[in-house]
C-alpha cells in the first residue's frame, strides 16, 4: 500500500470521535470517506460538519464498502468488541479506542479476528503518544532512572461523573478505573517496559454516584447536578498491581470524591532517579552524591493538541507502511486483564493471581 491514500471510516461519531475526524482530515494520506452511527441525529450533525456524504446507521452496511481500507472505532465500550470484529471480518485495519474491550475475553475475540483477516488491530492508548512520554523514553533507554521498580499514578476527580453511557455499567461496563484509570495505568505499564501482570489486589466504591444532591455546581461534561442519567458505577477505584519483574503499581481513579481539586499525575521511582508528570514532567536524582532536581531547556507539559494526531499518524503509517504498531492489540488484552482483576478482587475481597 505504499504511496497509496487510504479511505478511512469511523465508526461511532460522539465526542472522541472529533479527536480522530480532525487528525484524519490533518493527515495528507487520508481520504476521510464514511462515517457510521447508530443515532441519526447525531451522525447528520457529524457529517454535516466535516462534509462527509455516506453516512450509515448500519454497521453492516457500512462495512460492505469494500474501498474503505480502515476505520476507528469511537463507540461507547460494549460496542467496542463487535464493531471491531465485524470491521476486521470485513477486511478493514481496525483503530480501536480505549478501553480495548470490556474484558479480556471480548480482547481475546477481537485479536483472533485481526490474526485471521492479517489486519492490523491498534489500541487507542493515546498518552503513549505524547511529548511528555517521549521525552520519559529518552531517558530510560539510557538507563537514567535505573530499575524502575514503583510506580503511582493517580486520576481523581472530585465532582467529574461524564454522565450519559459513561455511568451506565451496561455500556461503559465500569466506571472512573475503566474510564480515566485505563490512561494511566497503560502509560505507567508502557514507561516500565510492559512487565506481565502477575497479581492483582483492588477496592471499588459506590458511595458518592453522580452527587445528585448537590446544588449550584456542575460536574465534567455539564452534567448538572439532579441529572436522571443511569449512574451504577463505581465512583472510586483503587488497586496494587504487581507485574512479573517484581515491580508494582499504585493506582487510583475517581468520578466522584472529597478531595480540594482534581489531580491526574503518575510517578514513576528508580533506583537511580525518579520522575512525575503532573502535568508538567520533574526528574529527580543524585548528582556528585546530593540530591537534585532536574529542570529541561523543552516543553514538558504534555502538548494535548497534538497528542491524537500524534496517534492517527502512527496509525496510518502502520496500515501504508507497515511499520510496527506502538500500541498493538496484545497490550490491550493484557490491561483488560489488569481491569478485570481489580474489579474481581473488589467483588471477593481478595487478591487476584493472574496466569
Amino acid at each position: 500500500m505504499e504511496n497509496k491514500k487510504i479511505k478511512v471510516g469511523v465508526i461511532g461519531t460522539g465526542n472522541i470521535s472529533h479527536e480522530h475526524i480532525k487528525s484524519y482530515i490533518a493527515n495528507p494520506n487520508v481520504e476521510l470517506y464514511a462515517f457510521c452511527d447508530i443515532n441519526p441525529e447525531q451522525l447528520k450533525k457529524m457529517a454535516d460538519l466535516y462534509g462527509v456524504e455516506r453516512t450509515f446507521t448500519d454497521i453492516n452496511e457500512f462495512l460492505k464498502l469494500d474501498e474503505i481500507d480502515a476505520v476507528s472505532v469511537c463507540t461507547w465500550n460494549s460496542a467496542h468488541a463487535p464493531c471491531a470484529i465485524a470491521a476486521l471480518n470485513a477486511g478493514k485495519h481496525v483503530l480501536c479506542e480505549k478501553p480495548m474491550a470490556t474484558s479480556a475475553a471480548e480482547a481475546k475475540e477481537m485479536l483472533a479476528a485481526a490474526e485471521k483477516n492479517n489486519k492490523l488491530l491498534m489500541i487507542g492508548f493515546v498518552r503513549r503518544y505524547g511529548n511528555d512520554c517521549k521525552i520519559l523514553q529518552d531517558f530510560i533507554s539510557t538507563d537514567y532512572f535505573g530499575d524502575i521498580y514503583y510506580a503511582k499514578a493517580t486520576y481523581l476527580r472530585r465532582n467529574g461523573n461524564p454522565g450519559g453511557w459513561f455511568g451506565d455499567k451496561s455500556r461503559s461496563a465500569g466506571g472512573p478505573l475503566i474510564d480515566l484509570g485505563v490512561h494511566v495505568i497503560d502509560l505507567t505499564r508502557y514507561l516500565m517496559g510492559n512487565p506481565k501482570p502477575v497479581s492483582v489486589y483492588g477496592a471499588t466504591f459506590q458511595k458518592l454516584f453522580n452527587r445528585p444532591n448537590v446544588k449550584g455546581t456542575k460536574g465534567y461534561n455539564s452534567v448538572s447536578a439532579g441529572t436522571k442519567d443511569i449512574c451504577d458505577v463505581e465512583d472510586l477505584a483503587s488497586a496494587l498491581i504487581r507485574y512479573d519483574n517484581g515491580s508494582v503499581l499504585a493506582i487510583e481513579a475517581s468520578f466522584s470524591l472529597n478531595i480540594k481539586s482534581d489531580e491526574g499525575k503518575i510517578q514513576l521511582f528508580g533506583t537511580k532517579g525518579g520522575a512525575k508528570i503532573d502535568p508538567e514532567l520533574e526528574m529527580y536524582t543524585e548528582i556528585n552524591d546530593y540530591m537534585a532536581d532536574v529542570n529541561l531547556t523543552v516543553p514538558t507539559s504534555l502538548d494535548f493538541a497534538g497528542l491524537f494526531q500524534n496517534e492517527i499518524d502512527h496509525y496510518v503509517d502502520c496500515v501504508i507502511n507497515g511499520t510496527a504498531c506502538k500500541s498493538p492489540a496484545a497490550d490491550g488484552i493484557e490491561i483488560m486483564k489488569i481491569l478485570d482483576a481489580v474489579y474481581e478482587s473488589a467483588r471477593t475481597g481478595h487478591e487476584v493471581v493472574l496466569d
